[in-house]
């Protein structure tokens, strides 16, 4: 009976699928617009050698500049327009939701409405171009101090050449952020965890066949490859089921009697997801650490600088704990941005609810925070989980590219997103299509 219905369900889907024209648009134009981010990524940035950069990736590839590379498309490897992608704007994006909730200007105007996130949204933009001039003058000043057996990784060296890389890949960076708020406003899913999770899976294909390629070779024993396979799905469900796993609080409405008649008293439930958060704190904390990791590939700096940076390099104890740190941290930042206990708690007084042995007003926020702060300890030691663990083995067993938890969990974590819009719009399709109909009869 139960697969009975789960088939009917899906062929109402399907259905619904085939009729919701405006759904298929906004598909078709992500796919459009993901394709166009893609050949972005294979066009290169002028006086940079292209050799000495596949060369000086394939010796670096394991580190923290392969899951930068991997986040890019590998863009960055290519040294193409696109080599920052979208993590200039990420970074601007957390860093004004942090000042929002510190700053009073800030905090009324994401209180004014549309106007007002309208600002917000433009002053992320202004932080991004900033961020983006910042990252790319760094890597061009450091692509001029690289040499390797293969000769200098940039041509023509000189104040000519940064300026062009400075302004190519700033410019990538504008037009990638640009696609990304389209794809959010004209097409489906979240535009900028889209752009991550295409660069992600244009690399998967090429992760894989390595790994079977040192299995031919004997590098790699069959039984690690298997394990290597088989902890890769479990990793996805424990990741499928943290994403889904939620706390409901009861919220009580009470009864009002209007005349003759009783209305309200019903019960309801308030989710909370145990990971509020979602991939955020794992890319911040990453795009913070190829900081220090793009100065030591040019070797800038004195002795105890260099060594400082490898010790934050991957593999070593440093570098697990910067990452696991700065991943709690922000998952606590993140988690008391995005929901209020305080505000939260009004509301409810406000409206008359209350949640069953608990006092409106300041005792509700009080639960409210108690329960979030529980959470999300929880939320942030299963990121940490995901994607140190994976990471530590691929660095114990010395695997020549990065493929790690952080990886699984964006992919996990964006598919869900997306196809729960896809899901919301083949719902909001079918209403209309009742309301139609109900009309119709109505109006004969």
């Amino acid at each position: 009976m139960a697969s009975a219905a789960e088939q009917m369900a899906a062929n109402m889907n399907l259905g619904a699928f085939g009729k919701a024209t405006d759904l298929k648009k906004r598909i078709w134009f992500t796919l459009g617009a993901l394709i166009v981010f893609r050949l972005g990524t294979y066009i290169p940035v002028p006086g940079v050698n292209a050799t000495v950069m596949a060369h000086l990736m394939t010796q670096n590839g394991s580190g923290i500049m392969g899951m930068f590379n991997m986040f890019t498309g590998g863009a960055l490897g290519r040294m193409t327009i696109f080599a920052l992608n979208i993590l200039p704007y990420i970074s601007a994006s957390i860093i004004i939701q942090l000042m929002t909730s510190t700053i009073p200007a800030l905090e009324a105007l994401k209180k004014e409405g549309d106007s007002g996130r309208q600002r917000i949204t433009q002053y992320t933009r202004y932080l991004t171009v900033i961020i983006a001039t910042v990252q790319a003058y760094g890597i061009a000043i450091s692509l001029e101090r690289v040499k390797s057996a293969m000769g200098p990784a940039v041509i023509d060296p000189g104040a000519f050449f940064v300026f062009t890389a400075v302004v190519t890949l700033v410019g990538g960076t504008i037009f990638v952020m640009w696609l990304g708020e389209q794809i959010t406003s004209r097409g489906i899913g979240t535009g900028s965890s889209l752009i991550i999770f295409t660069g992600i899976v244009a690399n998967m294909p090429v992760a894989i066949a390595n790994i079977l390629e040192l299995g031919s070779t004997g590098a790699l024993s069959t039984l690690f490859i298997i394990m290597f396979f088989l902890i890769g799905f479990a990793v996805i469900g424990f990741v499928v089921f943290m994403e889904r796993a939620q706390r409901r609080i009861l919220i009580q409405h009470p009864k009002r009697q209007m005349g003759q008649k009783v209305f309200g008293g019903e019960s309801n439930y308030m989710p909370l997801k145990v990971n509020a958060s979602g991939v955020m704190p794992p890319i911040f904390a990453s795009s913070l650490l190829v900081i220090p990791a793009s100065f030591g590939l040019a070797n800038i700096g004195p002795v105890w600088v260099q060594g400082m940076i490898h010790m934050l390099s991957r593999g070593q104890l440093l570098y697990y704990v910067v990452f696991a740190t700065l991943i709690t941290v922000f998952s606590f930042v993140w988690a008391a941005i995005s929901f209020n206990p305080e505000e939260t708690a009004e509301n409810l007084k406000k409206n008359g609810a209350f949640i069953p042995g608990i006092r409106p007003g300041s005792n509700t926020a009080k639960y409210f925070d108690t329960v979030l702060t529980r959470l999300t300890a929880i939320g942030a030691g299963y990121l940490v989980i995901v994607c140190l663990l994976p990471d530590f083995a691929m660095s114990k067993y010395s695997l020549p590219f990065y493929f790690g938890g952080t990886s699984l969990l964006i992919m996990v974590s964006v598919t869900m997103d997306t196809m729960t819009q896809v899901q919301s719009h083949l719902l909001a399709h079918q209403y209309q299509g009742l309301l139609r109909k109900t009309r119709g009869k109505n109006r004969k």
